[in-house]
């Protein structure tokens, strides 16, 4: 019973992180603008969450500390080249290049974790690979958001990459705070060194309603219940299910859309080889990690 409610609660979290798509694409304000938005209201509310509703401590040593403000930094050049990708672009575009983690992460993880290069992934990255190369030029038109898509992927690998070296060594909770409001400020910085902080104040109140309900439903949300999930469900179950992101995605944005969001068949058929590869990649790991135990 734990089990099956579980896992409804895993698909509504996926598809909650898939309508953050949807919802880039309502909010009018540039994607610079919603991501400091989207930091700073996220980082209220994981604190009020975190101090007031568990009472727990939000102390880490200042070595993890600094070690979190870097990963932060990633976390926010990560969205901000997400929601820039779906400004330019559209919402299939941006998701789909989301398909290039898993790559990124065969060939980052075995340098991170100082492990050997499994050849299932290197042959999933190829299919990966071949995939985009047919999307970009299907629709080479959208050439900058693929761009920032392909950025997006990277830079949200480095962070998760770099999260599972740092995993233990404080709650989740501390590290998901400290890593949006790390991102928070050094956006902040940046834009003060630009002269782009003023821009700040140009969004509508329909757009900050919009952001709000972004940074809360859908970030602050299903991070924590996500790290509450993996008491009753495998890492392995977790990743297969969040591979589901830009299906959710890419149909809602078709629905919600219309003809802006309309794709040539050669772009469906790529995006669907990319997520029956990863899909694919996942069960071999697991069938390997299952002999491992046996032996």
């Amino acid at each position: 019973m734990f089990k099956n409610s579980a896992l409804f609660r895993l698909h509504l979290i996926v598809f909650l992180w898939g309508f953050t798509a949807i919802l880039g694409k309502l909010i009018h304000a540039n994607a610079h603008i919603l991501v400091f938005y989207r930091m700073a209201f996220a980082s209220v509310f994981l604190y009020i969450f975190i101090r007031f509703i568990k009472r727990e401590s939000l102390h880490v040593p200042r070595k993890l500390l600094i070690q979190l403000a870097a990963i932060g930094g990633f976390m926010a050049a990560h969205w901000f080249c997400f929601f820039y990708s779906i400004k330019v672009s559209n919402v299939s575009i941006a998701l789909s290049c989301l398909s290039l983690s898993t790559l990124f992460a065969a060939i980052l993880e075995p340098i991170i974790f100082k492990r050997k290069v499994d050849l299932s992934e290197v042959i999933m990255g190829i299919v990966i690979v071949i995939c985009m190369a047919l999307i970009f030029k299907t629709e080479f038109h959208y050439k900058e958001g693929i761009f920032y898509g392909i950025l997006t992927a990277l830079f949200g690998t480095v962070f998760s990459v770099f999260n599972g070296k740092i995993f233990g060594k404080t709650s989740s909770g501390n590290i998901i705070f400290y890593e949006i409001f790390s991102g928070f400020l050094l956006l902040s910085l940046f834009y003060l060194l630009t002269g782009e902080i003023s821009q700040v104040n140009e969004i509508s109140y329909r757009d900050l309603a919009l952001v709000i309900l972004l940074a809360s439903f859908f970030t602050a949300f299903p991070m924590l219940e996500s790290v509450k999930l993996m008491k009753y469900i495998s890492p392995f179950t977790l990743i297969l299910t969040v591979n589901l992101e830009p299906v959710y995605g890419i149909i809602l944005a078709y629905f919600i859309f219309g003809d802006s969001e309309q794709m040539s068949p050669i772009f469906y058929g790529a995006s669907l080889i990319m997520i029956l590869a990863i899909v694919a990649n996942g069960i071999i790991k697991s069938r390997k990690m299952a002999k491992k135990v046996e032996v």
